[in-house]
């Protein structure tokens, strides 16, 4: 290191750790108790949503482009924006005779069935009632009353991000046979991440597990794997600010105040015999490093690359939550 770099007090991000194979960790099965994992569950799944769900990436529906289709608890929404950029959303099919608005168009901020013609510019009209909507920079939201089945809240629980302009997000997203519960647990198991994710993450160790409402976060010390032997080692927080999500954020190390935010939204309607969650996950990097403004000018090219390092992750932890719905569904879950 030079004489300049240690007047900054500059530290490098990686760590060279040693040599060790994956069958000598140390066992997390008995740490990761179920019941420990289903209390914070039932603590996440008790606090109030009202009602909004996430529906995917605030910058997939753009002004001048086409409307956004989704589906959420057995509920087809549309989205667009008007000319000035204001999120629109409301119910999925046209009410003159039932056209799918996702397939339709928007000419000069108005969405315009392909069908017939018929102009909807946000507001009622014809039966048809527009959904609350709302853009939190990263993410859009919907609010569906009649699937949430809460008291309505005029906004989204939205976690607590780096400062907006301040880091690089990306959102992926992905499909899985389960319910959120099944994401939502997932995520609460810290302890699987080693054994699970061994390409991703090495020397994990779960500093303090959630002590009850007053403390309810998993505090869990993990180094992520850049290549080789070189890791990133930093200390993270796992909450779970509303019944379908779930924040890691970290608190000490390199990143300090990233975040990765987990959203679980049903595709399917409640009791459906063959359940569709959505996992939305964006990711909110951000660093005080002097050369991180870099990585905010490179964002277009990063984002794929942070997109499919969620996408393996996801392959594996899809898989978890859907064989945790399986055993679920048929009475042979093992909690």
């Amino acid at each position: 290191m030079s004489d300049r770099a240690d007047r900054a007090g500059w530290t490098p991000p990686l760590r060279r750790r040693g040599r060790s194979d994956w069958a000598t960790q140390t066992p997390t099965w008995r740490e990761a108790r179920p019941t420990l994992i289903d209390d914070a569950l039932k603590r996440a799944s008790a606090r109030p949503s009202g009602n909004w769900f996430v529906v995917g990436a605030s910058r997939d529906v753009r002004a001048g482009g086409p409307p956004c289709g989704r589906t959420v608890g057995g509920t087809e929404v549309v989205l667009w924006r008007s000319d000035t950029g204001e999120l629109r959303g409301g119910p999925g099919a046209c009410p003159h005779l039932g056209a799918p608005l996702r397939e339709s168009r928007v000419v000069c901020g108005t969405l315009v069935c392909h069908w017939h013609g018929l102009a909807l510019d946000g507001g009622p009209f014809a039966g048809w009632e527009p959904f609350p909507v709302h853009d939190d920079g990263v993410l859009v939201w919907v609010r569906l009353d009649a699937v949430g089945g809460e008291e309505p809240s005029e906004r989204p629980v939205v976690p607590e991000r780096p400062e907006p302009g301040g880091g690089v997000d990306a959102v992926f997203t992905a499909v899985g046979r389960c319910e959120p519960q099944d994401v939502v647990a997932n995520r609460l198991d810290p302890w699987h991440g080693s054994w699970f994710h061994p390409y991703s993450f090495v020397d994990l160790t779960v500093a303090r597990p959630p002590l009850g409402d007053a403390d309810d976060a998993f505090v869990v010390d993990v180094s992520f794997r850049v290549t080789g032997r070189l890791v990133v080692p930093v200390r993270a927080e796992f909450t779970a600010p509303e019944p379908r999500t779930v924040v890691m954020r970290i608190t000490e190390g390199e990143g300090s105040t990233s975040v990765v935010e987990t959203h679980a939204t049903p595709l399917t309607a409640e009791g459906a015999g063959r359940p569709q969650t959505a996992v939305v996950e964006a990711v909110v990097a951000a660093s005080g490093r002097r050369g991180f403004a870099l990585a905010r000018a490179a964002a277009p090219v990063l984002r794929p690359l942070m997109r499919r390092t969620a996408g393996r992750l996801w392959r594996d932890d899809l898989a978890y939550a859907e064989r945790r719905w399986a055993l679920r569904s048929t009475g042979r879950f093992p909690g």
